[in-house]
Formats: C-alpha cells, sequence, structure tokens
C-alpha cells in the first residue's frame, strides 16, 4: 500500500511541474512581445473560433430541443 502512495505522490508531482512548465513556456511565447501583425492575425483567428462555437452551441441545443420534442411525442422519457 505504501509504495502505491509514494508513485501517485510523485507522479502527481511530475504532472503537477509540468502543467507549471507548460503554462510558463506559454506566457512567456504570448507574452513575449512578437511584432504586432501575428497578434492581429491571432486574435481575428480566436474570435472566429468563438464566433463558430456560439452558432456550433446554438445548433447542438436546437437539435437538443428536436430530439425532446420526437422523444415526448412517441412517448419516451428521455
Amino acid at each position: 500500500m505504501m509504495p502505491f502512495m509514494i508513485v501517485l505522490f510523485l507522479g502527481s508531482v511530475i504532472v503537477f511541474l509540468a502543467i507549471l512548465a507548460a503554462i510558463i513556456w506559454f506566457l512567456t511565447k504570448i507574452g513575449g512581445g512578437g511584432n504586432r501583425e501575428a497578434q492581429a492575425d491571432e486574435t481575428r483567428l480566436m474570435q472566429e473560433l468563438h464566433q463558430g462555437l456560439e452558432k456550433m452551441e446554438a445548433r447542438i441545443e436546437a437539435l437538443e430541443t428536436i430530439l425532446l420534442e420526437t422523444r415526448n411525442r412517441k412517448g419516451e422519457r428521455p
């Protein structure tokens, strides 16, 4: 039982350090200055992705509504 706990603890420490290193790398890459044109392109891309995800969310909600209405007509429970 004890070796398992040690391995689990060391594994979680390694995962934590890896996540911390990734966050630091990400922040230095993003916040490292760079040219404005690249940042503008990245901002535009993020906005397009956000808009696309909002549209997808609306479509999924519409499909869920259609599915629930169809089930209710047939007398099924969700």
